[in-house]
């Protein structure tokens, strides 16, 4: 008898009708406190050597339905090795296609990054290096520690970077790039990382919702909240992980600011930057294409052709974390996004975009922050 689970950290799936392997009917869950719905993450067991179709049939009411066309579903027998499998939208049920080799796979919106691979992440980087310092920030909503990392040592005239990821915790493409560049930053045998920290002090979130990851959300975190919209006027009842974090900032000073992200339905990497606040300026404008040269030539995964649009977000632009920023600090203030898919560029149809492929292209970013610091300075 097949079943389908999903009581896992991230896991997120409603079952309608699991009865025939051949028509298993399923539903995307809601985030727990708001109608956000895209991420999925549950397990198959009881199927092993049986063709199973999979059909997720609310997918046309999901938050990004542009999203589904080309998309291939993320699955795993170990939970540490994710293939893509099978995948097809008609325009309203998305439709899963896989014969299991085990007795339990596990399927996924995209790789998972795990709360414990997260807690790993933390020791890791504080065993790394005398230099690397925990910020604890505060606890959230659900009890989770709330960390900001701390990387160098200040002395005059060096540059405060700051780099946060995951205000959508179903964006787990972004801890996994934080994931990248933490490492490239802390190999004391990476010239551009010693280089960075003579210049340079690090701020970094690797996952600014702990909550949503945990419970399995797309976009918002315990309360409900789209982070990425409370920039403008944080609160400690609604968004307390922006407050805090937006704090710690004023406390600093911001000279260079990455956001990370995945977008649902833009199959290219890309960077989105201040080109439509207020007060963008001649300077900004300058950094902006300094990095987007130097990364170019740094990452074949980095393009400039495709992305958003200048006044994408209207009368919300303040509110987002790179425009507010931007606007505050007058620096340079980049949202990076990648995709759920694979590239269009240069696909790698057995795994697509993925968690490794996140942790390269996080590496990589080291060299435009070479540049641009060393330019701002």
């Amino acid at each position: 008898m097949i079943r389908i689970s999903s009581h896992f950290d991230s896991g997120a799936i409603d079952v309608v009708d699991a009865s025939d392997p051949a028509n298993v009917r399923l539903a995307l869950r809601p985030d727990n406190a708001s109608p956000f719905m895209q991420w999925f993450h549950f397990r198959l067991s009881g199927a092993k050597d049986t063709d199973c179709v999979l059909k997720l049939e609310n997918a046309a009411a999901s938050a990004y339905p542009g999203g589904w066309p080309d998309y291939h579903a993320v699955a795993s027998y170990d939970r540490e090795n994710w293939f893509r499998v099978p995948t097809d939208y008609d325009g309203q049920t998305l439709t899963i296609r896989h014969t299991p080799r085990h007795d339990a796979v596990w399927f996924a919106y995209f790789e998972p990054y795990s709360w414990e691979r997260h807690q790993q992440l933390i020791g890791g980087a504080l065993e790394a290096s005398p230099w690397v310092e925990l910020l604890p920030l505060g606890v959230t909503p659900d009890g989770h520690d709330f960390d900001a990392l701390k990387i160098g040592v200040d002395t005059p005239g060096k540059q405060k970077v700051w780099l946060i990821a995951r205000q959508h915790p179903g964006e787990s493409m972004a801890e996994w790039f934080a994931e990248g560049f933490l490492e490239a930053l802390l190999d004391t045998q990476n010239a551009l990382g010693r280089a960075l920290l003579e210049k340079a002090v690090f701020y970094v979130v690797p996952n600014m919702n702990p909550d949503g990851s945990v419970r399995g959300n797309l976009r918002t975190n315990a309360t409900g909240t789209n982070l990425n919209r409370e920039w403008g006027a944080p609160s400690a009842e609604r968004s307390p992980e922006v407050l805090w974090v937006r704090a710690l900032m004023q406390q600093t000073g911001v000279d260079v600011f990455l956001d990370i992200h995945g977008d649902e339905s833009i199959p290219h990497n890309f960077a989105s930057g201040c080109d439509d606040i207020p007060s963008f300026s001649a300077k900004q404008a300058e950094l902006q294409a300094l990095f987007n040269t130097v990364w170019l030539a740094a990452s074949p995964d980095f393009q400039t052709v495709h992305g958003y649009e200048n006044g994408k977000f209207g009368p919300d632009t303040l509110k987002i974390a790179t425009k507010w920023v931007g606007e505050t600090f007058g620096c340079l203030a980049y949202t990076i996004e990648m995709p759920f898919k694979d590239t269009f560029d240069r696909p790698v149809p057995e795994v697509g975009w993925n968690g490794e492929r996140s942790r390269q292209f996080g590496a990589s970013v080291l060299a435009p922050l070479w540049a641009v610091v060393n330019r701002a300075g």
